[in-house]
């Protein structure tokens, strides 16, 4: 319906409002003023010394702002980062709405404040960019209520961008605040530090069972021979919380993830590597995106590679090669190491992911390549390459090789992601955003 002025009217606040009315600015200064009041007397009965602190000051108040559309005139962009929570940015009643901001030169962004009307959007992304034209998102929001969301970031950009995928009602979007945290200015890349967007973890082999708690769970015995790295109690039931109270093999021992590879075979004894590294990368796309590439969420199940090729090209995402023999050309199948050397197999898995699931049916669709230098908008949220480089002690013939499902061709890995949250934001925001090579221990 319409109001007597023309304008479509609808409840102005959330229905949090219900309990306790959504102040404006002058009763809010008048609340301060007294909360102030009482907490000045309440130091001076107890002899506490109560300081003032300064505000956490959004770097996108004031900003230049845009938006995909308007409610009407009464609703513009600029009113959701004038920094008054009692005006309001509103669009038109359809989904894919978007509002963005100038920062004014590239910011490390650490935090983004949505205070939404009730009218909000229960689906939407937060998307950086360098330039305003291409896009990388760093935070995927489903079913979301409205209200008052923190969404803590790790992300560099100059402009930030919320699209609404899904409203939540028949109007449009609206936002109270839109509020960006950080610092203006990149992160300072140490002094002599090489620029290669990298950090490590060293897993030597642990055990071999006949289990894959990915594709298999809770039927231990019901898959080939794997070999695993990394957590010591991998087996078929395993799960996040049986995982994360287990130690592991890695170095650093901060990563307790679970690594497995089908077992090699030659001339039937399984060899086990005596070479295991797995290296965090960020390479394959755009430095924009490597700059806001995101941690692994924990759980995450990522599979990679084909254990059901039925020849080389159908897993071109392996490959093998002799370490030290650099005149043997890399193939998707067992190759003749000469001797004095090792048989090295390399695995790249995928480092575009949905921003949802932390698994998926056939335990691929959650996750994509790279396209193009950026990741796909089916897979907007770009995460490290998990780079798998295990060195076997066995040369010449390949005949006499196989892995426990199949030719050489059919390699393929799992991982089972349990590092701490803390450990790999900090590699994250450290190694791979700034494009700085670090070790096993996380730093230059």
């Amino acid at each position: 319906m319409r109001s007597s002025f023309g304008l479509r009217s609808r409840p102005r606040a959330h229905p949090r409002s219900l309990t306790l009315p959504r102040l404006r600015t002058p009763a809010r200064r008048r609340l301060a003023g007294l909360l102030a009041a009482v907490l000045t007397a309440a130091a001076v009965l107890t002899g506490t010394v109560v300081q003032a602190q300064a505000a956490d000051t959004p770097i996108s108040q004031g900003r230049p702002v845009t938006a995909s559309s308007l409610e009407n005139a009464a609703y513009p962009a600029g009113l959701a980062v004038d920094g008054n929570g009692g005006t309001r940015w509103s669009s038109s009643a359809a989904d894919n709405q978007w509002i963005q901001v100038d920062l004014g030169a590239n910011a490390s962004i650490n935090r983004v404040v949505l205070d939404w009307e009730a009218a909000y959007a229960s689906a939407y992304q937060v998307q950086v960019s360098a330039t305003g034209a291409s896009w990388v998102t760093v935070r995927v929001v489903a079913g979301a209520t409205g209200g008052r969301q923190t969404l803590d970031l790790s992300a560099t950009g100059r402009y930030v961008r919320v699209l609404a995928t899904t409203r939540a009602t028949a109007w449009g979007v609206s936002l109270w605040e839109f509020q960006v945290f950080g610092a203006l200015g990149t992160q300072t890349v140490p002094p002599g530090a090489v620029r290669v967007a990298e950090f490590l973890a060293d897993c030597p082999y642990s055990h071999r069972l006949p289990d894959d708690p990915i594709v298999f769970p809770g039927l231990p015995g019901a898959s080939h021979m794997h070999s695993f790295f990394g957590n010591n109690a991998t087996n078929g039931n395993s799960n996040l919380g049986s995982l994360e109270t287990a130690g592991g093999t890695c170095n650093p021992v901060a990563d307790i993830s679970s690594y497995w590879v089908p077992t090699l075979y030659a001339d039937n004894v399984p060899v086990e590597p005596t070479g295991t590294t797995f290296y965090y990368l960020g390479e394959g796309v755009r430095d924009d995106v490597i700059a806001n590439t995101q941690p692994f969420p924990r759980g995450l199940r990522i599979v990679a590679g084909n254990a059901k090729s039925t020849g080389p090209q159908d897993n071109t995402i392996s490959r093998w090669s002799c370490l030290w023999a650099g005149q043997v050309n890399p193939s998707h199948d067992f190759v003749n190491c000469p001797a004095g050397t090792m048989l090295e197999s390399y695995l790249d898995f995928p480092q575009c992911w949905n921003g949802k699931d932390l698994d998926s049916a056939d335990h691929k669709s959650h996750m994509a390549y790279p396209v193009g230098g950026a990741c796909p908008a089916t897979h907007p949220v770009p995460v490290p390459k998990l780079r798998q480089v295990l060195r076997y002690p066995v040369t010449g013939d390949p005949s006499r090789l196989r892995l426990a499902s199949g030719p050489g061709y059919t390699m393929h890995g799992d991982f089972f992601n349990v590092w701490p949250a803390a450990e790999m934001e900090r590699r994250v925001r450290d190694c791979i955003n700034p494009i700085v090579k670090c070790g096993a221990d996380g730093r230059p």
